[in-house]
């Protein structure tokens, strides 16, 4: 046992310490970003197949019960990400045993937060989109969608941070296979329960929720053999670890709650301003950047291991040559979707909706184009939330990322409601202008800081 343990450190440091720096973002970063687009591209089939096989109704209520779907995932990020870094710090530390005991409460805490959210949501599920405004068949399939994933919480959450666990332990391919997994499997499941059983909207939570489940658990059966770096031990859960956690991994967590926060007040505005056609309008929208955006993800995600183990090994040098690399890939990916958004509007729209009406096609065209601007910049403001949270810079992190997906969306949002549904589309462009403009400035603060370090 002690050779194994000795063969997986010195495997970690090789991978991290002594791999080049284009050699380690290319080794780490395209797994991590095939991963996010396997899943990606299983979100976007998602929305065909409910688009497609069950009308534009149902997709309207999916779009309404998605954010806070994705609350309850965001207990994994929150807990995934937030152990993470400082797991990958320890263990370049060569602490061993503290990173241990960090992933056990970790996977923990998982399970007991998504059980409680798990349960908060299937009780408040009517009265959610009953406050919204929806009525009728639109009401009733949103919370039929938001209570199936209600009752998977405790298990698919753990998803979420698997992968972040994969990826420490270097295990980047094993990262890349389950995900691919989970997106195909998800796919099958869903589109047979739909079409073949058809269980509606019940059948495309259902299969995206089988998907997580199974995902997890083969996922999770290394670490419980013992087969990994990371073992579980008996858990020593303290103050200080949880603030620890909670501190590191509060920046995706503000990030995945607070822009739903903000995706809720937008549907409720849609729905008030141009009824059930806006609200599918900007469902489609949110489709079309859910390609893009866990790309963008995933390459800042799957470096955060390979950041935090230089961080804790003291190579300043390293840390600034791997986040270089990440802004750049994020800049190209990012302008990528915008001039795919800015072109082909109609062709996005009939994918997800094959009935869609003229109005909703006349709708859909100023949309993209609108809203496509804010992905030429949207690329800063995310590579550097990634960056201030690789680093262990939770405080400045998370600030940011408050005002970037909660202060400054509801700032537009009221600013530009003179504007009608245009105002509506306008508004990540404008949010994004201004975090844009916050991220450069913290960007030169932090490269005078870390000068100071090398």
């Amino acid at each position: 046992m002690a050779e194994l343990e000795l063969s997986q450190e010195d495997e970690l440091r090789e991978l991290y310490l002594a791999t080049a720096p284009t050699h380690l973002f290319l080794k780490a970063a395209a797994p991590g970003a095939i991963s996010m687009l396997a899943s990606a591209l299983y979100d976007v089939l998602d929305g065909v197949i409910v688009g497609q096989l069950l009308g534009s109704t149902a997709f309207a209520a999916v779009n309404l019960a998605m954010p806070f779907v994705i609350l309850v995932f965001a207990v994994g990020d929150l807990i995934g990400v937030g152990s993470s870094v400082p797991i990958a710090i320890a263990l370049g530390a060569g602490e061993e045993k503290r990173a241990n005991n960090v992933f056990t409460c970790a996977v923990l805490g998982i399970f007991l937060l998504g059980a409680a959210l798990g349960a908060a949501f299937w009780m408040a599920a009517p009265a959610i989109m009953a406050a919204l405004g929806a009525t009728g068949q639109l009401a009733e399939d949103a919370v039929i969608f938001l209570r199936v994933y209600a009752v998977g919480a405790p298990v698919t959450s753990m998803m979420f941070a698997i992968d972040n666990f994969l990826r420490i332990c270097g295990k980047i391919r094993g990262s890349l296979a389950l995900n691919v997994f989970m997106a195909v499997f998800g796919a099958i499941c869903e589109y047979s329960l739909v079409r073949y059983a058809s269980l509606g909207v019940f059948g495309a939570a259902l299969g995206y929720v089988l998907a997580l489940t199974v995902s997890a658990a083969i996922g999770m059966v290394p670490f419980l053999l013992g087969r990994y770096q990371l073992r579980f031990v008996r858990p020593q859960l303290s103050p200080e670890l949880v603030r620890e956690i909670t501190s590191a991994g509060m920046p995706a967590f503000l990030n995945n709650v607070a822009g739903r926060v903000t995706s809720v007040l937008l549907n409720a505005a849609l729905l008030a301003q141009g009824g059930e056609d806006a609200v599918a309008v900007y469902g489609v929208l949110m489709y079309a950047s859910g390609v893009i955006f866990p790309l963008l993800y995933g390459t800042c995600d799957s470096l955060q291991p390979a950041v935090g183990y230089n961080l804790g090994a003291r190579r300043i040098d390293r840390v600034v040559k791997l986040e270089k690399r990440i802004f750049v890939a994020c800049a190209a990916l990012s302008v990528t979707l915008a001039a795919a958004m800015l072109v082909f509007p109609r062709e996005l729209t009939l994918l997800f909706m094959a009935d869609a009406s003229d109005a909703i096609l006349t709708m859909a065209g100023p949309a993209f184009r609108l809203f496509s601007i804010a992905y030429f910049l949207r690329w800063l403001p995310m590579a550097t939330q990634a960056f201030y949270t690789a680093i262990e810079r939770p405080k400045p992190a998370s600030a940011f990322s408050l005002f970037s997906v909660l202060v400054a969306p509801v700032a537009a949002l009221v600013i530009l409601q003179p504007l009608g549904l245009n105002g509506l589309w306008l508004n990540l462009p404008v949010a994004t202008l201004a975090s844009t403009v916050v991220a450069a400035y913290m960007l030169v603060e932090l490269r005078r800081e870390l000068r100071g370090e090398r």
